[in-house]
């Protein structure tokens, strides 16, 4: 897409896909064009950013929702008592960051069980999403087997894995 919000673009890339037999689409954009496509195509769709599942009730399988609102007022705390300083953040789902929006009912109960142990795993730390071996879709690997991909590593990623077509666009 190459752009945060394009909500014309976006709906058209999930019909595209779509057309071409993809069963479930999801985003890194942020509007709800693609979980309304979905719902309009009768397939699946995993949100991004927030719980979008009033925009696609049936379709809306969960999403990943981005939670900023205890940073920002730290953040502001820290401006106000004169000691902010700049800084780079990153967290996840042990940090209370990312959160998954409700399973769509449809989800087997067996699937939303195992979603809440490998959230709890992740939590205690005994599951990463990155640990090797990772391959590229071009199949070099990117990650050793017994290795974990890096925090730096995952912000300057600039490949798709293994099983997920296509090309990155070019600059």
């Amino acid at each position: 897409m190459n752009s945060w919000f394009d909500p014309g673009k976006e709906r058209e890339a999930a019909q595209t896909l779509i057309a071409q037999g993809a069963e479930v689409v999801t985003h890194h954009t942020d509007s709800t064009a693609v979980v309304q496509a979905a719902e309009e195509k009768g397939v699946w769709a995993v949100g991004y950013h927030s719980d979008m599942s009033k925009y696609g009730p049936k379709a809306h399988l969960t999403a990943a929702t981005h939670l900023w609102g205890d940073i920002y007022t730290k953040a502001a705390q820290d401006v106000l008592a004169g000691k902010w300083k700049p800084m780079n953040v990153w967290g996840g789902i042990k940090d209370k960051m990312v959160k998954l929006a409700p399973i769509n009912a449809a989800v087997p109960a067996e699937v939303k069980d195992q979603v809440t142990k490998v959230e709890k795993e992740i939590v205690a730390g005994k599951f990463h999403p990155f640990a090797g071996p990772v391959k590229d879709n071009e199949g070099k690997e990117r990650v050793a087997a017994g290795k974990v991909m890096a925090d730096d590593a995952m912000q300057k990623m600039d490949f798709y894995v293994e099983g997920v077509q296509g090309k990155l666009p070019k600059p």
